[in-house]
């Protein structure tokens, strides 16, 4: 059986959640020997939301209606769901089939969870926008839900300030018209760099014991000064070659839109680019790094405030455990 291919895939709508509970800089510092002006000095970050209670598919559904609601499409009309998290409800089922059942999405389509860590909203983007060209799938949901704030040791002066919680979602669609939409991507990934970022138990390798509980495995572990040295180079590289294969020169862009996971980052690869600070979208000081759902956050913001017009291009570019990274390049429909 053949099936009639799109001249594009569009961004059809967008949305966001972020739990109510905010964790201020000095409430952290309540804990370890810290302060807000060090950790904003450092970082760029002053708050994040924290869920009391809502899991990684409890977030992903409400930032999910909310991307339905924006592209005036129903939970009935979606063929296609990606979930993007490391903080899955559980190992299985998939968050996504958690998510189509809370949705009351039809039961007769592909769901599944991908896991590129902070890089995974461009990654499920590659994705489903490959999957829907072949014209088998005309909506589909793209969701990055992350509840990153109980996988941080508390104790953790280097670590415990920089992750929030949140969902952020967009709705693909099949578009006729040319030109627009999706029109690059650049995936890639250097699993030789997997120590510099990682949760060591909880897994095959090293399944949860007592002892890995006691020691603390469980928790994130970060070599800050290797992810900024690699984060910086990479990113530059890969908005480089995605404009390259675009034809798209830098000073066309209209809005940069980084992963959020530090200020130094943003603003050293923005100035790499030689792309001025106010076409760069920033919203780390509220929410903190909320892994690979900084992206769709991020872009799902910037549409609600005005920042992207029809015909603008709006560059991703994302950086993550794994090593993962990725760049997306969409002309705004």
């Amino acid at each position: 059986m053949e099936f009639a291919k799109p001249n594009s895939i569009i961004i059809k709508g967008m949305g966001y959640y972020v739990p109510e509970k905010v964790v201020t800089n000095d409430d952290i510092a309540q804990i370890v020997d810290t302060s807000d002006a060090w950790i904003y000095e450092r970082s760029g970050i002053r708050r994040r939301h924290v869920s009391e209670g809502e899991s990684a598919s409890d977030m992903a559904v409400k930032s999910a209606r909310a991307a339905l609601e924006e592209a005036n499409l129903s939970a009935s009309d979606i063929d296609l769901v990606i979930v993007t998290t490391v903080t899955p409800d559980m190992m299985f089922p998939s968050t996504a089939c958690l998510v189509q059942a809370k949705l009351g999405i039809r039961n007769n389509i592909p769901c599944f969870d991908l896991e590129a860590a902070c890089t995974g909203f461009v990654y499920g983007m590659e994705v489903a926008t490959s999957m829907m060209q072949s014209g088998k799938y005309k909506n589909a949901l793209v969701i990055s839900s992350e509840r990153l704030y109980p996988i941080l040791n508390p104790t953790d002066r280097s670590t415990c300030f920089l992750f929030g919680d949140g969902s952020g979602a967009a709705v693909l669609s099949c578009s006729d018209e040319p030109g627009v939409g999706i029109i690059g991507n650049v995936l890639g990934a250097d699993g030789a760099a997997t120590a510099v970022l990682k949760i060591p138990a909880g897994g095959s390798l090293m399944p949860t014991t007592e002892q890995t509980v006691k020691d603390g495995l469980h928790y994130l572990q970060m070599d800050g000064r290797e992810i900024f040295k690699n984060a910086v180079r990479i990113m530059q590289e890969k908005a480089l070659d995605v404009l390259d294969l675009c034809g798209v020169k830098a000073e066309d862009i209209s809005l940069l839109i980084p992963h959020q996971a530090n200020i130094r980052i943003i603003e050293t690869v923005a100035k790499r680019l030689k792309i001025p600070s106010q076409k760069v979208y920033v919203n780390i000081e509220e929410y903190g790094n909320t892994s690979s759902a900084s992206i769709p956050i991020a872009l799902s913001q910037a549409l609600k405030s005005g920042r992207i017009h029809s015909g603008d291009y709006v560059l991703l570019v994302a950086f993550g455990a794994g090593l993962t990274w990725g760049a997306t390049l969409i002309k705004w429909q």
